[in-house]
């Protein structure tokens, strides 16, 4: 659209766009990362303004740092289910698929973010942070964030009031101690919290949570009436759908995410539009999935006006937006 042609609206979420962009520059600044470190490219001329920098699309991936918090036994894996007797007390082959998340999958997948200089939001299980300490000051050392995903795996959604708050302060205290860096973002097991879950986040400090599938951008809604950052998250594009490997391949995830992002980056040119992409370490840090996200980076950042940003900057971003949509319900 010409400048002539700009409607009133248009005109005003121009604006806005322009100043949110002075906002967030100070935003970023705030995490330890720089604009460039995120590799957003420079605005071409007509780009929306929605996004810092004038990006077009916003790319969000999630690094599930899981591993080596799961119960001993009865965990999700590719294994058929056993009802093992008390007296065996774990499922060793299940737990050799998940200390594969950590002994190659984040490793290799560090590796690939610094190749394309993106960097992501990775929430950690407080017993997978603690038990691989390194590994997890590691992922923030090189600039990615530590967000939160509970102690432990446990169903929160069935904790009592103060049981869940306790539960959420053990994780938040662990993450911390761990990394130095004191999560403002959450993630439930399996995206199932429950009634007490956002305002128990809210009152421990919390800004922001993706617990949600309802939109491709951020918003806001009101928790305790105040200002409550969503950032949302995806099943679409989430290698968990590949847990097994039988039914569904790498290639077909590429293309899926491949398809989604072309879609997003047209919706882009005229309303802020952001991509989710969920990795997990077991999964996504195997190799052939890594050649997948390598394929897909490129792919994505050989279009104009794509950035990569971590979840807490587009949280930040979010909350200090005129343009940023508001919820009405709070689901």
């Amino acid at each position: 659209m010409k400048p002539s042609d700009e409607t009133p609206r248009s005109a005003r979420r121009h604006f806005l766009g322009q100043a949110g962009i002075l906002a967030a520059a100070g935003l970023l600044a705030n995490t330890g990362v720089t604009a460039d470190a995120q590799a957003a490219p420079t605005a071409s001329a007509g780009a929306s303004a929605f996004w810092p920098g004038g990006a077009r699309l916003v790319i969000s991936i999630s690094m599930q740092f899981e591993a080596g918090g799961q119960p001993l036994k009865g965990t999700d894996s590719p294994f058929p289910k056993v009802d093992f007797p008390a007296s065996v007390p774990a499922d060793l082959t299940a737990n050799t698929w998940f200390a594969y998340g950590y002994r190659e999958g984040i490793p290799r997948l560090l590796d690939l973010w610094d190749k394309h200089g993106v960097k992501v939001t990775s929430h950690m299980i407080g017993e997978a942070a603690r038990r691989n300490p390194q590994l997890a000051r590691e992922i923030v050392r090189r600039g990615h964030e530590a967000a939160a995903h509970g102690p432990r795996w446990s169903s929160q959604y069935a904790m009592g009031r103060a049981e869940e708050r306790q539960f959420l302060i053990d994780g938040t205290r662990m993450v911390e101690e761990v990394t130095g860096q004191r999560p403002t973002g959450y993630n439930a097991n399996w995206l199932r919290r429950g009634p007490n879950t956002l305002p128990l986040l809210q009152e421990l400090g919390y800004t922001y949570h993706i617990d949600d599938l309802s939109r491709d951008e951020p918003f806001i809604e009101q928790v305790n009436g105040k200002d409550f950052v969503v950032v949302p998250y995806t099943l679409r594009n989430n290698d968990i759908l590949l847990v097994e490997g039988r039914n569904y391949s790498p290639r077909q995830f590429l293309e899926q995410i491949k398809l989604e992002f072309d879609q997003l980056y047209e919706e882009g040119a005229t309303r802020r539009r952001m991509m989710s992409v969920s990795t997990h370490d077991r999964i996504s840090g195997s190799p052939q999935m890594v050649r997948v996200l390598d394929e897909f980076l490129r792919y994505a950042k050989s279009h104009p006006d794509v950035a990569f940003m971590r979840k807490d900057e587009i949280a930040r971003f979010a909350s200090g937006s005129a343009d940023t949509l508001r919820e009405t319900e709070t689901i």
